[in-house]
């Protein structure tokens, strides 16, 4: 979440930032007087309980002196009644704060450029030059009809449409794809770690998923958890991640860390499942947008002063990584129209794609600064013993499936056939 405080001492200046997103200041004024309200209220709130704890002291007193208490009670009776009812109003003003806050997305910070979508974002520069190809180069999708790399009919027999079946040489290349991305982010320095593919709702919220992006999630439904302690519901609503981040920067979710353990650097694969809600007629055809896909996160939080560097070395990780094999890739700004919800800016790599012509996305890298800290409550005790949000940083390091569609694009030859990069074949012995 924004931090309210910073949005009630510098209005101006938060509604400036937040225009780059096109959020309108009518919405930042109802969320600025209901926090002045919810801060009003809970001040009443906790003056009528100082004074019916005030009050309640004097019950011994007046014992003591065998003064008459009758006039007492009714005073703290009434006090109490006050309080019930001042509770909940305060309870009913702290839902609607919350649920205005929650909607509120991340601060652009000043590398954001203002833009109203993807056509005003700035390339930054482009890495490696394409491969001039002696003859048209085939899409993915026939690349993999061709050599039987991918089958799409049976993926959508097995489950609906945009689910797919990789076979073979593809399958093969996948799983050498994940572990020669796992290997090569620990040599950079970053841990690896295996999660769950599945989280609750309190996970989903601490890094922006929930409430706001409920619809592109899957949800698993009625899980009932037996093993549940008698005190606490067996009820619990899980969904099925859509990236590691969400587990990752959870980890450390309602926790204290020490400042001389930063950065924590992580990696991880795991399948991410999306609904991918509005895309409806987008990349029917091939393996670009599938509602399940592997990826392979890098995951970093750290402390205010050193995320910049943290996001510049994790641009260059990912984009090493794809210089290492061979794909001609390019850096890409985003504008303010088209962040992310908890992004408060981000840098995109779009690889290369001979088949169709143009550059597609294959990562993105932000830094969230602390609004994903604030929602989770994640900070480090400085060197003066004070409690300080985090920064977290996220990015793809890379989207396995369209890397795969890379080097098949890349790499593919007049007949049909494709070549495999160096690095990989190691892994694919």
């Amino acid at each position: 979440m924004i931090d309210l405080k910073l949005l009630i001492n510098d209005f101006d200046e938060v509604a400036q930032k937040l225009s780059k997103r096109n959020i309108d200041e009518v919405l930042l004024t109802t969320l600025k007087e209901t926090t002045l309200q919810y801060k009003q209220k809970r001040v009443t709130l906790e003056d009528l309980q100082a004074k019916q704890n005030a009050k309640s002291k004097l019950f011994a007193q007046y014992a003591q002196e065998k003064k008459d208490i009758q006039e007492l009670k009714k005073e703290c009776d009434f006090l109490k009644s006050q309080i019930t009812l001042h509770s909940q109003e305060l309870e009913i003003w702290e839902n609607k704060l919350q649920e205005l806050s929650t909607t509120i997305p991340n601060i652009p910070d000043s590398k954001t450029p203002f833009g109203k979508d993807e056509q005003d974002n700035i390339e930054i520069k482009k890495v490696l030059t394409p491969r001039e190809f002696s003859f048209k180069p085939k899409e993915h999708w026939e690349l993999a009809q061709q050599n039987g790399w991918i089958d799409f009919e049976r993926g959508v027999k097995l489950a609906k449409s945009r689910f797919s079946v990789l076979r073979d040489k593809a399958a093969k290349i996948e799983r050498a794809l994940i572990n020669y991305m796992l290997d090569f982010n620990t040599q950079r320095g970053f841990n690896e770690i295996a999660t769950p593919a599945i989280a609750n709702a309190q996970t989903l919220f601490g890094t922006g998923q929930l409430p706001k992006f409920e619809n592109d999630l899957f949800k698993i439904a009625d899980f009932i958890d037996e093993e549940a302690p008698k005190d606490e519901p067996k009820g619990h609503q899980l969904y099925l991640i859509p990236t590691a981040e969400v587990t990752l920067t959870n980890l450390y979710r309602d926790e204290i860390l020490a400042q001389e353990n930063l950065p924590l650097m992580m990696t991880a694969y795991t399948p991410c499942f999306r609904k991918e809600a509005g895309s409806a007629g987008r990349d029917t055809r091939g393996i670009i947008r599938q509602h399940q896909f592997d990826k392979v996160e890098l995951v970093a939080i750290t402390t205010p002063k050193d995320s910049d560097a943290m996001q510049e070395y994790m641009v260059t990780c990912a984009s090493d990584l794809l210089v290492s094999l061979g794909l001609p890739h390019r850096l890409i700004q985003l504008c303010g129209g088209d962040l992310g919800f908890s992004a408060s800016n981000t840098i995109d790599i779009e690889v290369w794609l001979p088949g169709q012509n143009c550059y597609r996305e294959i990562s993105s890298i932000s830094n969230t600064r602390d609004f994903q800290a604030r929602r989770a409550k994640i900070r480090y005790k400085d060197a003066n013993k004070k409690n300080i949000l985090v920064h977290t940083l996220n990015g793809s390091s890379l989207a396995v499936g369209r890397t795969l569609v890379a080097i098949m694009e890349n790499y593919q030859q007049e007949d049909g056939n494709i070549a495999i990069p160096e690095v990989l074949k190691p892994y694919l012995k």
